[in-house]
């Protein structure tokens, strides 16, 4: 079943994005390149800390720099725990990493970033007091 929509300005449609992402992130199939699942898990990791700027009312950068957008979170009183700053070694996912490389995505990277991902989901919805909706 579908999860539920809700409008572009609603945190809820934004931490629903992101549970999107980390789910296709989780799924770990031999055809798909783990390039691509880092990416979904970064994206993940994105929309979560974006769902508590929209709450906030916070005007949303087109960036994908995960530190720059929780120092947004920062300035809004909202202080991030340490294990959701490590999102930064997300960002290869986003950038270099998101096209053709020669440069491989290990087994152990490709876990690390479903870990970091899950966490700021995870600190993403006990920040919007709506934990699996």
């Amino acid at each position: 079943m579908p999860p539920e929509r809700f409008p572009p300005d609603d945190p809820r449609e934004w931490l629903g994005r992101a549970r999107s992402n980390l789910a296709h992130a989780e799924d770990d199939r031999p055809e798909v390149a783990r390039e691509d699942l880092c990416f979904d898990a970064q994206q993940a990791a994105e929309k979560a800390i974006k769902a508590m700027l929209v709450r906030e009312k916070v005007q949303l950068p087109y960036i994908h720099d995960l530190a720059q957008l929780l120092r947004l979170v920062q300035d809004t009183g909202i202080e991030p725990p340490a294990e959701a700053w490590e999102a930064e070694e997300l960002a290869i996912f986003a950038t270099t990493l998101r096209y053709p490389s020669v440069q491989e995505v290990s087994q152990e990277d490709y876990e690390r970033a479903i870990a970091i991902s899950r966490t700021v989901v995870e600190w993403a919805e006990e920040q919007l007091g709506n934990p699996h909706a």
